[in-house]
């Protein structure tokens, strides 16, 4: 499962045809003074995971706020397979299915905020959800460590901006605009969570007509997330270092703890979660049930046994390894998969 940076900028733009190639290149009707590109679409090897797979640019140009490991000549390095870090240009990477549902849903895996681990959590989780009929977007998001000088929100707004393209783009995709979800693992879990009850905050000001669309996702599925910044549970040492720091204030350690944010507009929430992960313990999806509870939030939540931390799609026998199978069944009861 590997993807390397030179494959993705190897090749021509994909041909498109009909309805989808005008969409795909039209312009964005601008509402400030940028420069716009078209979105870059590039296909990858057929030796590539998912021979159909295309990128797309989050951003027209430079991402808000500024700073960052910019180089023109590359979106992200992916030196370790599967292991993505420096990422310049944060991106998509599109997996359709076969046979479209008219679902979607964005997917962010972890890495503590300071790498992406989609050989474990991004390209199999999308694969899994194409053949289940559900176009992916493999979401390539800032990490604050690397300079970005809006720092802990940076990948935040990555998220949001992600959320309003895909919709912006539902009729070159197939896709029903109501039913865009997110499906978040560790601290890509923490960022999805955040997405979904954050979205009414914009965290950058509009660059075009996507902008207009909303941020909030259609549902939320959070897999052995990172929930809480707040004391005694913010023992996941690598994320809340680089979201508060070392001892930040009660009011910052608040800000970023997801469960905190939920409200009555939080979308439903599906929460996985193993008895014995030692690094987002399960404080963090029991604090995020009660207060989706509490909110009058549909939810849904699983506690197995055993898994550990990063299990992904589970492995194969384990307890850990059903909740593909439920969360399958959990999107069709809330009217998201439909033949």
């Amino acid at each position: 499962m590997t993807l390397h940076r030179r494959a993705l900028l190897a090749g021509t733009a994909a041909a498109l045809t009909g309805a989808e190639r005008a969409r795909a290149q039209a312009p964005l009707q601008q509402r400030a003074p940028v420069r716009v590109s078209d979105d870059i679409v590039q296909p990858l090897p057929h030796s590539a995971p998912g021979s159909d797979l295309e990128v797309i640019d989050l951003w027209p140009d430079h991402p808000p706020g500024g700073g960052g490991p910019y180089r023109s000549e590359y979106r992200f390095d992916e030196t370790l397979t599967g292991v993505i870090t420096g990422v310049a240009r944060p991106c998509l990477l599109v997996i359709r299915p076969e046979r479209p549902n008219g679902a979607a849903v964005v997917v962010a895996a972890g890495g503590g905020y300071r790498r992406i681990d989609i050989g474990n959590e991004g390209l199999p989780v999308g694969q899994w959800l194409a053949r289940g009929g559900l176009t992916a977007f493999v979401l390539i998001y800032r990490l604050p460590v690397e300079g970005w000088r809006d720092g802990a929100d940076a990948p935040r707004q990555d998220a949001q901006r992600a959320m309003r393209l895909v919709r912006w783009r539902a009729d070159a995709y197939g896709l029903d605009p109501d039913r865009v979800g997110v499906l978040g693992f560790s601290a890509g879990g923490h960022l999805m969570g955040t997405t979904a009850t954050d979205a009414e905050q914009d965290l950058y000001d509009d660059i075009d007509e996507a902008d207009g669309l909303s941020a909030r996702p259609s549902f939320a599925g959070l897999i052995y997330p990172i929930v809480t910044m707040r004391a005694p549970y913010d023992r996941t040492i690598s994320s809340r270092k680089v979201l508060v720091g070392d001892d930040p204030p009660d009011a910052r350690r608040r800000a970023y703890s997801v469960e905190v944010q939920v409200n009555a507009r939080t979308p439903p929430v599906f929460l996985v979660q193993a008895s014995d992960d030692r690094i987002a313990v399960t404080d963090h999806p029991l604090l995020m049930h009660a207060a989706l509870r509490a909110a009058g939030v549909p939810t849904e939540m699983h506690l197995f046994e055993r898994g550990g931390h990063g299990f992904g799609l589970g492995v194969p026998g384990s307890p850990a390894a059903a909740w593909p199978t439920l969360f399958m069944a959990w999107m069709r009861g809330h009217g998201m998969l439909r033949v």
